[in-house]
């Protein structure tokens, strides 16, 4: 929600301003009495001039170096992408940078105001770039937000919190444990399937800004995670590459169960975790969407990238 709109009201801004300066410049020209070609002449040399002291002194903005970054980082982007050491180095010391004021955010705005009683705090998403290789968006969460337990298949992810606590869950897929395809989920819980698949606990833990930036990857780093607002608080997320159902990166929602519930089914002899371990392991289950999920598109106001 609200891409279409953004992508156009910015496009229309800058091409209404592009035509402006060029009607003023025209003018110019018209209303001179000397030689044209001369003035013509003159007048192109001193804007190529006015366009290289320009270059030189303009100030790049903190997003358009991270949006510059992730155009090379993630160039050659595809499922299962992760990029080398020293440019995921490079992302995140430029989302460590990053501050409220830099995307146009303040803990004032209405979306992130306590809401009235309901089953679920809406949350809010600002969009601020997609293409095939790469997104970047903020999520804006009000106290008590949460967005549920989810995958991110074959993609790597940089989140940066901006401002306010959140706590985050997150899961990778046990290596080597076996699916326990005989557990069955309470009806009123909404899952797709009865198949449960055992997870390792990856964080458990209140992150609270100002603080580095949190990156997963396609088989690790959390790759399955929740977040729930212990204060208001806005995340600033880089995917790449982005979701894509004709590419098989869909999103997928899980329900998450203790070890212990389904542990006696699948034997001893498939799953033998220690007793002081099984806290840091999960059965999680495929569900439907949540819905009490609200997540609803609001215009960005920060700073305009230039993507050429």
């Amino acid at each position: 929600m609200g891409r279409a709109t953004v992508a156009d009201i910015k496009g229309r801004d800058f091409s209404e301003l592009d035509k402006e300066a060029k009607e003023n410049t025209e003018n110019t020209n018209k209303g001179s009495n000397t030689n044209k070609n001369r003035n013509t002449t003159t007048s192109d040399s001193r804007g190529r001039k006015n366009r290289r002291r320009q270059k030189k002194t303009m100030v790049v903005h903190p997003v358009q170096r991270l949006f510059d970054a992730c155009k090379d980082v993630f160039a050659h982007a595809g499922t299962g992408f992760v990029p080398p050491p020293d440019k995921i180095e490079q992302l995140s010391a430029l989302l460590d940078d990053i501050k409220p004021v830099d995307v146009g955010l303040s803990p004032r705005m209405s979306f992130f105001s306590p809401q009235a009683a309901r089953r679920a705090p809406t949350i809010t998403y600002l969009h601020i770039h997609e293409c095939e290789k790469f997104s970047m968006g903020i999520f804006c969460l009000p106290p008590s937000g949460v967005l549920p337990l989810h995958n991110h298949p074959g993609m790597t992810v940089f989140s940066k919190l901006l401002f306010g606590t959140m706590h985050i869950k997150s899961y990778d897929w046990a290596v080597g444990a076996p699916s326990n395809a005989s557990a069955v989920a309470e009806p009123s819980q909404t899952a797709q399937c009865s198949e449960v698949r055992l997870a390792k606990v990856k964080v458990d833990s209140n992150l609270t800004a100002p603080c580095k930036t949190s990156i997963l990857y396609p088989a690790d780093g959390g790759n399955m995670h929740c977040f729930t607002a212990v204060t208001a608080c806005a995340v600033l997320d880089v995917l790449g590459p982005p979701y894509s159902d004709a590419e098989g990166r869909h999103c997928t929602y899980y329900l998450a169960y203790p070890f212990t519930k389904f542990s006696d089914d699948t034997g001893d002899e498939q799953v033998s975790i220690p007793d002081e371990e099984k806290d840091n392991y999960a059965w999680l289950q495929e569900r439907d969407k949540p819905d009490d999920l609200v997540v609803k598109g609001a215009l960005y106001t920060g700073p305009v990238i230039r993507e050429n």
